[in-house]
């Protein structure tokens, strides 16, 4: 896939993870093995896909395709990699999340429109 349509599918999974996030109750007990496979099962993906998107937003950095900093794509895809889990343990206070939220948002909004 491309850069656009993996950001897309990257802004999808953010929306999803912030509603889980919200809506969830965290797990009662952190070290049950069916929960952590569960989690393990959806977020594998995600993360395949990020490490994916992170190879194509450097490349195209690199190639001056989009306008945004290397260093941008290395801390999105950083900040992706917490907020994945903390959208399943709720260990982070609310304001510390939607901080994280909204800076990886904008990266990929960025991306987004200026791919169009």
């Amino acid at each position: 896939m491309d850069l656009f349509k993996n950001t897309e599918l990257l802004l999808n999974h953010l929306m999803h993870l912030k509603e889980f996030f919200e809506e969830g109750k965290p797990p009662d007990n952190i070290r049950d093995k069916a929960f952590f496979l569960q989690v393990k099962e959806e977020v594998t993906p995600i993360y395949e896909l990020l490490e994916e998107w992170e190879e194509q937003a450097l490349k195209s950095v690199k190639n001056r395709e989009v306008n945004i900093h290397p260093g941008q794509v290395n801390s999105t895809k950083e900040n992706m990699d917490l907020l994945i889990m903390h959208s399943y343990y709720k260990d982070i206070r609310k304001r510390r999340y939607m901080e994280y939220h909204k800076s990886i948002r904008y990266i990929f909004e960025q991306i987004i429109h200026e791919l169009k």
